[in-house]
């Protein structure tokens, strides 16, 4: 839903405006639309662009050196009007002619159409080129009747540059409707948008399905599903649009595109998946991109488009280009699938177990770190609703995240002869790294202070334990100088800590006493992360609004109790 949006009839108008203030080095306002800031040469070809507004960067962002000369936008999902296609042809034509591109829709070629007309009859050569990329629209034999999508910004880049390396306006058009020949596009969307002033989305898609084909506007699909993993999107994604890919097509242009409210962190998520299948088939991407570039407002959703090249299209798309969209030297050489790029990894050294009994002691700590890792997967939901009343909702997942990958260090260094310390500190080495953030640094740094107090040749007994939960109890306050009553995992450390030194002292050596102990001391834990219901926090980000926790649990202090609870078992047999 379009929430900033003022009079919903002056907001395209108002959107085009700003876009103008705000690129002026590369473009000048005019009604309607923009031309380039810097023309070309006279007797070039001109490159005009255009449709509807609420697909931004589509057009506007398209204008400039080495893509186009002017661009004409219309309303929110609307064509531009017959007169401003015309007077903006007429602004920016600069003696070799007007080629005009644009998506396959009713009113664009209505309204492109007549616009050029005019334009032939008062003696300017005009041509047009249509988009027709969208496979889900219509059959390969009807692919005149195909929407255009995404597949604009790589069909308007070629047209673009081929203007600017001095074509003529037959070879113009050919070289872009070569290119529009050669591209394919697919999209999918998880939600719908809404239109600036409506409270209603356009469509919706129900929670956990998501809808194959649609059109940037809303147009219908092809299907229904339920939502899939990354792997599955991208190989539906890939299957589409490759189908009608020639099989002596080696090279390809490649743009995973984002519909408007989709995450670029989430495309690149799914572009890892696309890669391995492009490496796979022995496909070589030039340039490709991954970003928002053809939206359609607050729609949820993504695409792929793929244009492939010969040698004409590909000098052209590597081409430099300087517009809001995209601005990029001349791209040399071939890019490089992640599997084939060398990362420098130093290289890890365990210092090994010195004795049986040490390495037996190591695969304690690892299973100690399994334990964790089972622990803090479970309850991960559970911790990241909790955390998000009044933080940012992600202790849940750092918690899951930093264990997990201590429990993968732990089994490394165990597998490879490692005692107690080494194992430990894989471990928090991994769990700091993995998990980020606060609680990633805390946990990190406490079981790195906890392997001071192990060693690589002994059997690991209670005392040994206590110490070192001494010392990470000391670190993490020491690193985050939080006290008792500040709604913090403190609040469950400081009691779990203090009955753990009281009865071990109470106890006589080389009694079985340790299980009973800890069992007490995990209560403590349980109560003091209680306790935190009744405290606003003073500490970490939930501090600017901590009024909003009252009544609930501090995270760090319930994912504390429940991991010193998950090693019950494992420690209460140690003398």
């Amino acid at each position: 839903m379009v929430d900033i949006c003022g009079n919903e009839d002056d907001f395209a108008t108002h959107g085009l405006r700003a876009f103008n203030h705000i690129f002026q080095d590369i473009v000048r306002p005019v009604r309607s639309g923009a031309l380039r800031a810097d023309p070309g040469p006279e007797g070039k070809v001109t490159v005009l662009v255009g449709g509807g507004s609420g697909h931004y960067p589509t057009f506007c962002g398209f204008v400039g050196p080495g893509f186009a000369d002017a661009v004409v936008m219309g309303g929110i999902f609307a064509s531009p009007s017959i007169q401003a296609v015309a007077e903006i042809g007429r602004l920016a034509h600069r003696g070799g002619g007007i080629v005009m591109g644009f998506g396959n829709y009713a009113g664009d070629n209505l309204n492109f159409g007549i616009a050029a007309e005019r334009l032939r009859a008062e003696g300017i050569d005009t041509r047009i080129v249509v988009t027709t990329d969208d496979v889900a629209s219509a059959p390969p034999e009807d692919r005149a009747r195909r929407r255009g999508v995404a597949g604009d910004i790589i069909v308007f880049k070629i047209m673009g540059a081929a203007a600017d390396a001095g074509y003529d306006i037959d070879a113009v058009e050919a070289v872009s409707r070569k290119a529009n020949d050669h591209t394919r596009s697919f999209g999918i969307a998880f939600d719908g948008c809404a239109l600036p002033g409506e409270a209603e989305k356009i469509f919706s898609v129900p929670e956990g399905r998501m809808a194959l084909g649609l059109g940037i506007h809303g147009e219908p699909g092809i299907e229904e599903r339920a939502l899939a993993t990354p792997d599955a999107i991208a190989a539906e994604l890939y299957q589409r649009v490759m189908a009608e890919c020639p099989s002596q097509a080696r090279r390809l242009a490649v743009l995973l595109n984002g519909a408007g409210a989709t995450a670029t962190e989430e495309l690149f998520v799914l572009w890892n998946e696309l890669e391995s299948l492009f490496e796979r088939d022995g496909i070589t991407l030039i340039a490709p991109l991954v970003g928002s570039y053809a939206t359609s407002l607050d729609m949820y959703g993504c695409s792929l488009t793929i244009t492939w090249l010969d040698d004409e299209l590909e000098r052209f798309w590597r081409a430099p280009v300087n517009a809001p969209v995209l601005c990029r030297h001349a791209v040399k050489g071939d890019w490089v699938p992640a599997s084939r790029q060398e990362i420098a990894v130093r290289p890890v050294d365990y210092a090994p177990a010195g004795t049986p009994l040490g390495a037996k002691s190591g695969k304690c700590i690892a299973r100690a770190m399994a334990r964790l890792s089972h622990t803090m997967a479970e309850n991960e939901a559970m911790l990241g609703r909790i955390d998000a009343i009044a933080g940012d909702g992600d202790h849940g997942q750092g918690m899951a995240r930093g264990a997990r990958a201590a429990a993968r260090a732990a089994d490394l260094a165990m597998a490879a002869g490692g005692g107690a310390r080494t194992v430990m500190e894989a471990a928090a080495d991994a769990w700091g790294d993995r998990a980020g953030g606060t609680s990633g640094a805390l946990w990190g740094e406490a079981l790195f202070a906890f392997a001071r107090h192990l060693d690589n040749h002994s059997a690991i007994d209670a005392r040994q334990v206590v110490d070192g939960i001494v010392a990470a109890a000391q670190r993490i306050r020491d690193i985050g100088k939080a006290e008792p009553g500040d709604k913090t995992l403190v609040d469950a450390l400081v009691p779990f800590v203090a009955c753990l030194q009281d009865r071990t002292e109470e106890d006589t050596p080389g009694t079985k006493t340790f299980g009973p102990v800890w069992r007490k001391a995990v209560a403590e834990a349980h109560r003091g992360a209680e306790a935190t219901k009744a405290f606003a926090a003073r500490k970490g980000r939930a501090k600017t609004h901590g009024d909003h926790s009252m009544g609930y649990p501090d995270p760090g202090a319930l994912s504390f109790a429940l991991a010193m609870d998950s090693l019950t078992e494992l420690v209460g047999g140690l003398d």
